[in-house]
């Protein structure tokens, strides 16, 4: 499928400062994607380029069949809802959403029609009359959506929507947000710093560090595959364990030796990451080379389930962290001091 929006090359600097280096990008019609990263990652002024809020310093945006590099934002065809939700306190819940369309200078019949459809669509029907104040924060981020996709864009732009929002709403919103996105089929573009949200509502999610893509990829991919030692990281928790890997398919992290498929001719060390989930509660069996015995140090409780950290003293002075659930830890009777049989998923580990 052709790209709906290419991005080519993209740099962006502030005086000796680079926001973004080189940002080559392709986002297919009908897609969320998420722009993840920390703080300073270069996330948010990519999006505002691609807005035309913010001029690039070299590289091209192709929208459609438009090259739309040096439109101004009125000249690009998107909806934008900013993280402040950026509401006009002075106009009502109706004239807001119809802001757009007033400037478009459309019939009035015509948008009352479309406010009313919009607010039905956001869920908040009959609350034309109000004003901003009036309303909670994920009502005013619902009115802002609606604003935003007042005039049927080709593109939604989201710059971290849900930040401001307590817990419960974020995850609310964030769901009718995506249930949305599928239901109009508009291609979107989300920033967000959390990990969680990008995972529960993108197609694909584009991991940015220091001005640069480190990986994009599906969430599954970007779990389950990370690219470069700062996905697996940034995403989720890791354990982060240093061995060597020797020939024969036999990896040693400290006085312990498990087989695993890795290959190697020479004998190296390596750095060896692990999800907390891929360590399993396993009794120790006979001929099990990945079965090991570990104390626990720390029990974090987390609701239904908790991260335990553990010592396993063959492995040297590297910490572990396995995900158990709450109910195993009762029924074995497990607390702070007991030793615990564990297994590690060997084909889960990543190399780098």
């Amino acid at each position: 499928m052709a790209a709906y929006l290419r991005l080519e090359g993209i740099r962006k600097s502030f005086g000796s400062f680079q926001a973004l280096a080189a940002i080559d990008l392709e986002i297919r019609q009908g897609e969320f994607i998420c722009f993840l990263g920390p703080s300073g990652c270069g996330k948010t002024t990519l999006l505002r380029i691609i807005a035309g809020l913010e001029p690039q310093t070299a590289g091209r945006i192709h929208q459609g069949d438009r090259d739309i590099s040096t439109l101004p934002p009125a000249g690009r065809d998107y909806g934008i809802v900013f993280q402040s939700y950026a509401l006009f306190p002075n106009l009502s819940v109706a004239d807001n959403v119809a802001y757009g369309l007033v400037n478009r200078r459309q019939d009035r019949k015509k948008i009352a029609g479309r406010v009313d459809e919009l607010l039905q669509l956001v869920g908040l029907p009959g609350s034309g009359s109000k004003f901003p104040a009036q309303l909670s924060g994920g009502q005013q981020q619902r009115i802002a959506l609606a604003r935003a996709l007042a005039t049927s864009p080709g593109l939604l732009l989201l710059d971290e929507p849900l930040s401001a929002l307590d817990a419960l709403e974020r995850v609310r919103l964030r769901q009718e947000i995506r249930s949305l996105q599928r239901q109009l089929g508009v291609t979107t573009i989300m920033v967000t710093h959390d990990q969680e949200e990008a995972l529960s509502v993108a197609d694909r999610i584009v991991v940015m560090n220091a001005g640069a893509i480190e990986q994009v990829g599906t969430p599954m991919q970007i779990y389950r595959e990370p690219a470069t030692p700062f996905v697996a990281d940034f995403v989720g928790k890791i354990n982060v364990l240093t061995g060597r890997l020797r020939p024969g398919g036999q990896l040693a992290i400290g006085e312990r030796q498990f087989a695993c498929s890795q290959a190697t001719e020479t004998e190296r060390e390596v750095t060896v990451y692990l999800r907390p989930e891929d360590i399993l509660a396993r009794p120790i069996a006979d001929g099990d080379d990945n079965v090991f015995d570990a104390a626990i140090d720390r029990i974090d409780f987390l609701g239904s389930y908790c991260l335990v950290h553990v010592n396993a003293e063959q492995m040297g002075p590297q910490p572990l962290s396995v995900y158990l659930s709450l109910n195993y830890l009762a029924e074995k009777s497990l607390a702070v001091g007991s030793r615990l049989p564990l297994r590690l998923m060997t084909e889960r580990l990543r190399f780098f």
